[in-house]
């Protein structure tokens, strides 16, 4: 068996299980042949991924010569089909449960839930984790939304992938003197015009984050600064 690429969006074990109920198809299992590149456009552009040989990739269909390739932050890459096999196996994975604000799935997030996840964002394990866009690992390199994401998994609630989505689930907290331990912090981004950021709420004013800022996972003071920027709250 070859290693798993960083851009392979979920276990290869899940790849070989095909379509099944309540899964869905994100696309073929591919493995590379021999070292090449992930492009941004087919043969040109920015570089994504160095991809070695026997790493596996999650395929879909290209321009003539290319494979689009799922990266692991849910953007597409390009990759010359000379270089990788096209394997005849999907990769699925668990159809994602339809939250909405309010759902009986965040009723049952706990006080003590959400106040356990904050704790374990402070987890000296964490406090080396480097910001990286698009990266899902707590301990090698994650963006914001992942680590919010990743903290609320731990207490078996499942978040959407970004912070905008995020922003959009569970109750909603109009007063930041309601704020506890463990609600979700969401910021606004000027140069995007979107909601950008997110961190856990800690109390006494702190929160947990991962920050290109700070260059990792750290905690900050909700300073003028940050308050001028928080535009929602969520638990």
């Amino acid at each position: 068996m070859g290693r798993l690429s960083l851009v392979m969006a979920l276990a290869v074990a899940a790849s070989f299980a095909g379509a099944e109920e309540n899964r869905v198809v994100l696309g073929k299992l591919g493995q590379a042949v021999k070292q090449t590149q992930i492009m941004s456009k087919p043969g040109t552009g920015r570089k994504y991924y160095t991809l070695k040989p026997y790493e596996y990739v999650v395929l879909l269909t290209g321009p003539k010569g290319y494979f689009k390739v799922l990266l692991q932050n849910g953007a597409q890459g390009f990759v010359s089909s000379a270089a990788v096999a096209r394997l005849p196996y999907n990769v699925t994975k668990a159809a994602p449960s339809q939250i909405k604000a309010g759902s009986p799935q965040f009723a049952l997030a706990s006080d003590s839930a959400r106040a356990a996840a904050a704790v374990e964002g402070t987890d000296a394990r964490y406090q080396n984790t480097p910001y990286k866009w698009g990266g899902n690992d707590p301990l090698n390199g994650i963006d914001c939304s992942a680590f919010v994401k990743y903290l609320y998994g731990k207490v078996g609630i499942n978040l959407p992938r970004t912070a905008a989505e995020q922003a959009g689930v569970g109750q909603k907290i109009e007063r930041l003197e309601d704020l506890k331990q463990g609600d979700r912090l969401y910021f606004w981004d000027h140069k995007r015009g979107k909601i950008g950021h997110t961190g856990l709420y800690l109390g006494n004013g702190y929160f947990v984050h991962s920050s290109s800022n700070n260059k990792g996972v750290d905690t900050d003071f909700l300073t003028q600064k940050w308050l001028n920027l928080l535009v929602a709250a969520r638990r």
